[in-house]
């Protein structure tokens, strides 16, 4: 009898997948799986996020990295839930991992749960988390090429975000470009452009962040 491993895989992470979305659903939780290269900007996003919306929505974190808990320790002083994830091998969080991670949270504490995934193009793009919704970032230092090479996570992102543009002086960045190509796998992925130096588009990209939470949480 020949077995499909790779099926049977991918069957089994759908399957932990759904059980995520349901948990968080009856906990009435809105959450975001945040995908990049490293180095791209994704904690300070987050942080940004935290000082921004404190008050308003309650945020948990999940920090995913092959070692350390430095992300984490990070987003622990802004005084929110988190939970690191060290995936030692593996180059993305695997739902299993992260449906435990969730034991660690009071997610009745919690209206937004952003997932920091490993710092991968590739892996995570193929990997359901159950989340609501996928936000891929790219810093203008990757080169613009991005889209084109790793086309799976352009193509399942419901949101991209072109990351450090206070930089655009100083690399060969070409945004429309990046927005061309991103939209040609995916003509509905919205695009914010920010600099979390400058604060220049954060506004924007964490207001629709919020708009889209406050529509599942009510």
């Amino acid at each position: 009898m020949k077995v499909d491993i790779g099926r049977e895989i991918q069957q089994s992470a759908e399957e932990t997948a759904g059980k995520i979305r349901g948990l968080l659903a009856a906990r009435n939780v809105f959450s975001v799986n945040l995908i990049s290269s490293p180095g791209s900007g994704k904690t300070t996003l987050i942080e940004k996020a935290i000082e921004a919306l404190r008050g308003r929505i309650r945020i948990a974190v999940v920090e995913g990295d092959m070692e350390t808990d430095i992300d984490a320790a990070r987003i622990r002083r802004h005084g929110v839930q988190v939970h690191q994830i060290n995936t030692r091998s593996s180059c993305h969080i695997p739902p299993f991992l992260l449906l435990s991670a969730l034991d660690h949270l009071d997610l009745d504490a919690a209206d937004l749960l952003f997932v920091e995934n490993v710092g991968n193009l590739v892996c995570p793009a193929e990997v359901p988390l159950g989340e609501d919704l996928r936000v891929v970032a790219l810093s203008v230092a990757e080169g613009d090429e991005k889209p084109l090479k790793y086309p799976l996570v352009f193509k399942t992102s419901d949101l991209l975000v072109i990351t450090k543009t206070d930089l655009l002086p100083y690399v060969k960045f070409d945004t429309d470009r990046v927005k061309t190509a991103a939209r040609a796998v995916n003509p509905r992925v919205e695009v914010f452009e920010v600099s979390s130096y400058t604060g220049s588009g954060l506004s924007s990209f964490l207001e629709r962040i919020e708009e889209l939470c406050r529509r599942k949480i009510g």
